[in-house]
């Protein structure tokens, strides 16, 4: 841990020298991890800054979670052992800076979790990180925390019966449903969101108040209420069908109402004025 450490306290402020340049000569294909890592934890930093808030008399919150997005080409670069070595380095650091960053208050956040995910978008060299305050889609994490949610379906808690603990302080644990891929959602080149996708077959389509749609899509009228479906086979293939009644374009061709085509990671989906691409895990 001691490259880490060293890397902590540079980021810190604590130290002016940059620990990199001391690395020894023979340590030098470290750099690359050790360069990406730094580069990586100070935008997480900076996003647990502009994210953290002290209410009067309460303590400090801070998102308990980081989604760090790499290009299509970084994110083959860190797979296995080496993946999770960078989440754990994040989480290290991290982990400790949000501590100091509370100062003499009491921060509410225990724990925190650093993903790393694929964002098509990128180029090869840039991230970007996302923060996330509640979430409910599972894998990936380097640490994984307990939820204070309330319990359905018959679920019971794994926590042993406490009555002289106020029920606002039992913590329960929910099952979180194993994300598939998740659904960029574009429209007039800005992204819109990033939709997480829990099922083999979902529903797109602006919905209504009698249809409900897995991935809403809101705002332009030639959007039908049930406009597609999307769905993932066994063998990580996936299928789009339109079932709206205006034109659905996929990969720049127009395909028929009720034509079941195949559709490859990253490739445009054209819905009215948005643009879809899917991002596999």
């Amino acid at each position: 841990m001691g490259i880490i450490e060293s890397i902590r306290k540079w980021i810190d402020g604590e130290v002016s020298d940059d620990p990199l340049a001391v690395v020894d000569e023979q340590a030098r294909p470290r750099r690359v991890w050790e360069e990406f890592l730094v580069k990586v934890a100070r935008e997480v930093e900076a996003v647990m800054q502009r994210e953290m808030f002290t209410p009067p008399g309460g303590p400090t919150y801070i998102p308990p979670e980081y989604v760090v997005y790499l290009s299509s080409d970084d994110d083959k670069e860190w797979q296995g052992e080496k993946r999770r070595g960078l989440e754990q380095g994040l989480y290290y650091v991290l982990s400790e800076r949000a501590r100091e960053l509370s100062g003499q208050t009491q921060l509410a956040t225990k724990s925190f979790a650093v993903e790393l995910r694929v964002d098509g978008t990128l180029n090869k060299g840039e991230f970007r990180v996302q923060p996330v305050w509640e979430t409910s889609e599972a894998g990936g994490h380097t640490l994984v925390t307990a939820r204070p949610a309330e319990l359905g379906g018959g679920e019971q808690s794994n926590a042993p019966a406490d009555t002289d603990q106020p029920e606002s302080e039992v913590t329960k644990v929910a099952v979180r449903p194993q994300e598939l891929y998740s659904v960029e959602v574009w429209r007039g080149g800005v992204r819109q969101s990033v939709v997480p996708v829990t099922k083999n077959e979902i529903t797109i389509g602006r919905g209504s108040k009698s249809v409900t749609v897995d991935l809403p899509i809101k705002g332009d009228p030639e959007v039908s209420r049930s406009h597609a479906t999307l769905e993932l086979d066994n063998t990580g293939r996936y299928w789009f069908t339109p079932k709206g009644r205006n034109p659905t374009f996929v990969g720049g061709r127009e395909i028929p109402r009720e034509e079941r085509v195949e559709v490859r990671p990253d490739e445009k989906i054209e819905i009215a004025s948005f643009t879809l691409r899917i991002q596999p895990k």
